[in-house]
């Protein structure tokens, strides 16, 4: 099992969703965050003064797959989050031991 967590930018979400639901992906959960990387802050005007806005909104999504859907989720996201200027995101990706789901105590590959 594999967790993806990918960090994109929250006008991409809804199309994310599509896409991931056309691989297959039944759930995920999503975040609002805030963050910066290359893409750095931007400056904005309120009442005649500047003020730098150095964290940006994001969008943090996780999703557990089995290890045989990774690279169709994997594309799946890029495809509907890259827009091919800075700041469009990351994607992490870490194996998972083990998943409980609580209500019925199944392990593993069963739970997600």
């Amino acid at each position: 099992m594999k967790k993806i967590e990918a960090i994109i930018k929250p006008f991409t979400l809804e199309a994310v969703k599509q896409e991931l639901g056309q691989a297959g992906i039944t759930g995920l959960t999503a975040y609002e965050v805030k963050g910066f990387g290359r893409q750095k802050g931007h400056t904005e005007m309120y009442r005649g003064t500047e003020y730098t806005v150095d964290f940006l909104p994001k969008v943090k999504l996780e999703i557990l797959v089995h290890d045989n859907q990774l690279t169709q989720v994997l594309d799946a996201i890029v495809k509907a989050s890259r827009t091919g200027k800075i700041g469009d995101g990351k994607i992490f990706v870490t194996n998972i031991e083990d998943v409980i789901r609580i209500r019925t105590m199944e392990h593993g590959d069963t739970a997600i």
